[in-house]
């Protein structure tokens, strides 16, 4: 009884322990036998694919004067929770000198907007477009609805994306990209890297409902780094955050991967469970073969108390024995 009752929870800890050793934190041991079992998973796109790390290729200034449209998106930017915030904010940083903005709003997955001397200025997707054309640019910016800016930026996708997709693929499980962005630039991805399935331009409800659809038939495991991808981060099955995400993508998550530059640790924090798991049933089929044994041997008198003792006694050595060699075990 001692050595099942030792079966779990020291493969676990030993799990989780070389898990942390790989910069992977797990939250609760549960976690590694869930992840496991996995069949399906879903990628965000910007900050996890790719790095993160915006560059403006061109700002076109259609109405008023330059200096002071860098301000605006300056100074709306700074209310984003959106990756491509951040990098704005680096690069117009020479422009950040404020402006009284009144009625600040955030629309998730849409844009920012803002009351400036009785103007409305909102920036964002394309969805915040009333009659300008679609699809042409990555950022707009409107004044009272009529069109006065357009950013186009781009980014770069993590070195070792390609290799763990394909990795995952070859064990039989799906891998999907859910994207807020453009069709064209997800596409492109998509000729780069083999994923399943690729869908674009989703709101974050949208990722949501494809999380749930899922989870009616199969488990999941949601990869995202923003506010946006917390919703989907806690339906699925196994939310994962990346090193460097929001706070709230981080809390909402049950596995974190510390290193935000690639996705390495990502195949390694599979195998670290499919391992965990393999090593908990070991353990088990050593503790229930011992007492399927020894117990009618025991109850019918033939063994002897100080022997049944030992026995016991080595049944805790192999499972802590076996479960130690997870710590050194190879992963592939």
């Amino acid at each position: 009884p001692c050595a099942m009752g030792l079966a779990t929870p020291t493969a676990v800890m030993v799990g989780i322990g070389r898990a942390a050793k790989n910069g992977i934190l797990i939250k609760g041991g549960d976690t590694l036998e869930k992840f496991s079992t996995i069949k399906n998973f879903f990628f965000d796109k910007t900050g996890t694919i790719t790095t993160g790390d915006f560059k403006i290729k061109k700002l076109n200034v259609l109405e008023g004067e330059e200096n002071f449209i860098k301000r605006l998106i300056y100074n709306l930017e700074k209310h984003s929770s959106h990756p491509i915030a951040t990098s704005l904010l680096s690069e117009f940083s020479s422009f950040s000198e404020g402006i009284d903005f009144t009625e600040i709003n955030e629309n998730k997955g849409v844009g920012i907007s803002a009351t400036y001397k009785e103007d409305v200025y909102v920036i964002g997707s394309d969805r915040i477009l009333v009659s300008a054309p679609k699809n042409t640019h990555d950022i707009y910016l409107t004044k009272n609805n009529d069109l006065i800016a357009t950013i186009d930026i781009e980014d770069e996708v993590k070195p070792s994306t390609k290799k763990v997709v394909e990795l995952i693929n070859s064990l039989g499980i799906k891998t999907n990209m859910l994207s807020g962005d453009k069709e064209i630039k997800c596409k492109n991805i998509g000729y780069k890297i083999p994923f399943n399935s690729i869908k674009w331009e989703m709101l974050p409800q949208e990722k949501l409902s494809v999380i749930k659809e899922t989870n009616l038939n199969n488990s999941s495991v949601m990869i995202g780094d923003g506010i946006n991808d917390a919703p989907s981060l806690s339906e699925a099955t196994i939310g994962i955050s990346i090193g460097g995400s929001t706070a709230v993508a981080i809390q909402s998550s049950d596995i974190v991967l510390l290193n935000k530059n690639n996705l390495e640790q990502l195949p390694k924090a599979l195998q670290i469970s499919k391992h965990t798991f393999l090593t908990i049933k070991q353990n088990l089929f050593w503790a229930f073969s011992y007492n399927i044994v020894a117990i009618p041997i025991a109850a019918m008198g033939y063994l002897d108390p100080m022997w049944g003792a030992l026995f016991m006694a080595f049944s805790d050595v192999v499972v802590i024995g076996n479960s130690i060699r997870l710590k050194y075990k190879k992963l592939d």
